[in-house]
C-alpha cells in the first residue's frame, strides 16, 4: 500500500542567499549547465515556448514566463518570470528582475520562490563560457583578444565565468552606446585585476575587428550590426542579447543555438535570417549538436552562437542553490503557506 503524498514545505530564497550559494562556482555551474543541454538534447525534459507580456503603453518594456520541467537527477518543475524595463537604468535601479518558482515533482505543489535575476545571469554567464570553450576548442587559435560591445550586469557576469573557467586575454575591448557603461565597466574590470590590455572603442567596427571572441550582451531590440566585412577575420562570436546581427551576417557565418525552435521566432536576428531565406539552412546546428561531434566548427568563418536561453537551464541552476542553502541549513520556509488542505475542510 503506498504511503500518503505530503505536501511540502514552501521556502523564500532571498538574492543575498542566492548570491552566497554561486559564488566562485563558474566550473561547476558550467558544468551543470553543460548536463542540462544533453538532458535537453536527449528529450529528458519540457520546455515550452516563453510567453512575453508586452504593454502598449510601456513597448520597450516586457515581462516573460519561461515554464519548463527538467528529469535526470534534478527532477524538477518550474516557472522564471523575468522583467525587462530598460527605463529603470536611468532612474538608477536595475533593468530587469525576476523570480523563480520551483515545483515538486510528485505533488506538482510550489515548494520554493528564489529570487532570480542572479540566477537568470548566472546560467546566462555560464552558457556563453561553455559555447566560448565547445566552439572555440576546434579553431586553429584560441581568442586571445576579447571584445564586450555592451557593458551592464550580463557582460560582468560573463567576464565572471569565462575567468572563472580558466579564460584569459592579452587585449579586452569594451565598447556601449553609454559612455559612462563603457567607462564604467573598464574601470570594474581594472578594479579587480583583471590581467590584459583593457581599452575603451568609441567606434563599434573598431571592437570588432580588433576582437576575436566578441560577446554581445546588449538591449538592442533589431539589428544594429550590418556590415558582415566586420567579421572578415572569423571572429567566435557570443551573440548572446539575439538582436544585435542583421541576417546578412548571419548568413555569412557558421551558426549555433541552443535550441532551434525557441531560438527563430520573435524577430531575434536568426527569425530575421529564416525569414529572409525562407529556409533554415544557415544553421549549423545546436551547442549540443557541437558537444557531441554531431556538427562540426568551422575555422573559415566567423562563427556565431545565439542562445534563447531555455527555462530548464534556471531551474537546474535554481534547484542547485536550493539544495545548497538546505544542505546549510539557511532555508526560510514559510510553515504555513498552505493552508487549505483538507478537502472538506
Amino acid at each position: 500500500m503506498s504511503q500518503p503524498t505530503a505536501v511540502p514545505p514552501f521556502a523564500v530564497i532571498s538574492g543575498a542567499q542566492v548570491q552566497s550559494a554561486l559564488h566562485h562556482r563558474e566550473k561547476q555551474i558550467t558544468d551543470l549547465v553543460e548536463a542540462t543541454y544533453r538532458l535537453h538534447a536527449e528529450g529528458d525534459s519540457v520546455n515550452p515556448p516563453s510567453y512575453f507580456l508586452r504593454f502598449p503603453d510601456r513597448p520597450n518594456s516586457r515581462i516573460i514566463a519561461l515554464p519548463a520541467s527538467i528529469g535526470g537527477q534534478v527532477r524538477v518543475d518550474g516557472l522564471k518570470w523575468i522583467s525587462s524595463f530598460p527605463d529603470n537604468v536611468a532612474a538608477g535601479i536595475p533593468r530587469a528582475s525576476a523570480v523563480l518558482i520551483l515545483n515538486d515533482h510528485d505533488t506538482g505543489y510550489p515548494f520554493a520562490c528564489l529570487e532570480s535575476s542572479i540566477i537568470s545571469a548566472t546560467r546566462t554567464a555560464a552558457m556563453a563560457a561553455l559555447a566560448a570553450d565547445r566552439l572555440g576548442r576546434d579553431r586553429t587559435e584560441r581568442p586571445a583578444r576579447v571584445g564586450f560591445f555592451g557593458t551592464g550586469l550580463i557582460a560582468r557576469y560573463i567576464h565572471t565565468f569565462l575567468a572563472g573557467t580558466g579564460w584569459s586575454f592579452d587585449e579586452i575591448g569594451v565598447h556601449d552606446l553609454s559612455a559612462h557603461s563603457a567607462t564604467g565597466f573598464a574601470g570594474y574590470l581594472q578594479q579587480t585585476g583583471t590581467p590584459g590590455r583593457i581599452t575603451v572603442h568609441e567606434d563599434p567596427e573598431e571592437l570588432i575587428r580588433s576582437s576575436d571572441m566578441v560577446v554581445f550582451a546588449t538591449i538592442a531590440a533589431k539589428p544594429h550590426v550590418t556590415d558582415p566585412s566586420w567579421f572578415a577575420h572569423n571572429p567566435l562570436v557570443l551573440h548572446v542579447s539575439l538582436r544585435d546581427l542583421a541576417p546578412e551576417i548571419l548568413l555569412a557565418s557558421a551558426n549555433f543555438v541552443d535550441d532551434v525552435e525557441h531560438c527563430l521566432k520573435a524577430d531575434t536576428s536568426p527569425h530575421l535570417a529564416e525569414q529572409l531565406t525562407g529556409n533554415r539552412d544557415f544553421l549549423t546546428g545546436t551547442l549540443a549538436d557541437a558537444m557531441s561531434g554531431k556538427a562540426q566548427v568551422p575555422d573559415d568563418r566567423p562563427v556565431v552562437f545565439s542562445p534563447f536561453g531555455l527555462g530548464v537551464l534556471d531551474l537546474a541552476v535554481g534547484k542547485y542553490v536550493y539544495d545548497e542553502t538546505e544542505r546549510a541549513g539557511q532555508l526560510h520556509v514559510i510553515g504555513d503557506f498552505f493552508h487549505e488542505l483538507r478537502r472538506y475542510g
